[in-house]
């Protein structure tokens, strides 16, 4: 049965409708800015961030997914090259041998269930702003605080952008990727190549619906990712897609690149290049 609001809601013309939602998510907005520009750990963080400007200025990067197609990519040939790493990526390290050269979370359920890892990580971790009510005293009476590698980003769930600056506001698109995206183009790299983002889930449902995993996870490279009793997030690829489309359009507007080398990937937004081409 419909609620009293979501009757109000059904009865408004639609024009009237998507006025009243715009509205009330620009006031969302406008409400978070303050902490989210003068808080201490902001305020630490956009000094770090402006660090990172153009510090990467011609050179390349990768993007790493978290698909089953990392299993039939040479990782290895990356353990030279500037890498981003997202969500459970850690579960490879070991096996690697070697880390990423910065990681980044922004979902709430990953970086609440994963924080005690995530501050055990020798490298840089972007992190949403949203995410510092996880930093509390967790079930086992330790006490978690940002560390030195902590930089919180003020990223939203509406409000579509591309973010040049990654200093102020930047919009999710529903993947941690078009975030990485937005940060390689803040620290100036000229290409970005992505592997890994298969693009494709054999997990269906409403798009952003949370869920409980009841088994091993047959959407990641390893079937421990979002493992059973996991809470996690069903996907919104066209969501995705759309930001996708703005990082192309920003990237190409710039004279720089993102690159697709992802074997086998759904994703259609980006130029295809072969993986093994590219270190030729």
């Amino acid at each position: 049965m419909n609620s009293p609001l979501n009757k109000i809601k059904n009865a408004l013309p639609p024009p009237l409708r998507d006025f009243a939602r715009h509205t009330w998510y620009e006031l969302h907005r406008a409400s978070q800015w303050p902490a989210a520009t003068f808080h201490p750990w902001r305020r630490a963080s956009i000094k770090r961030l402006s660090e990172l400007k153009d510090s990467h200025l011609g050179e390349r990067c990768f993007i790493i997914g978290n698909g089953p197609s990392l299993k039939k990519t040479d990782l290895s040939r990356l353990r030279n090259e500037y890498t981003f790493g997202m969500n459970r990526i850690y579960l490879l390290f070991n096996e690697l041998g070697f880390t990423t050269s910065f990681y980044v979370s922004v979902n709430s359920l990953v970086i609440e269930q994963c924080l005690a890892d995530i501050l055990c990580l020798p490298i840089p971790c972007f992190l949403s702003w949203r995410s510092r009510y996880a930093f509390h005293e967790n079930e086992a009476g330790m006490a978690l605080h940002p560390n030195d590698q902590t930089i919180f980003l003020h990223t939203t769930y509406s409000g579509p952008k591309f973010a040049a600056d990654v200093r102020g506001r930047l919009w999710e698109g529903a993947t941690v990727t078009y975030i990485a995206l937005q940060l390689a183009y803040f620290m100036g790299f000229q290409q970005a190549i992505l592997i890994g983002v298969d693009h494709n889930f054999s997990t269906q449902g409403k798009p952003n619906t949370t869920v409980v995993s009841q088994g091993d996870d047959p959407d990641h490279f390893d079937k421990r990712y979002f493992g059973k009793g996991f809470r996690w997030q069903l996907p919104d690829l066209e969501t995705s897609e759309r930001g996708y489309r703005m990082a192309h359009e920003a990237y190409t507007q710039a004279g720089r690149q993102v690159l697709d080398a992802t074997i086998g990937g759904k994703l259609d937004v980006f130029p295809k290049v072969d993986y093994g081409e590219l270190f030729k």
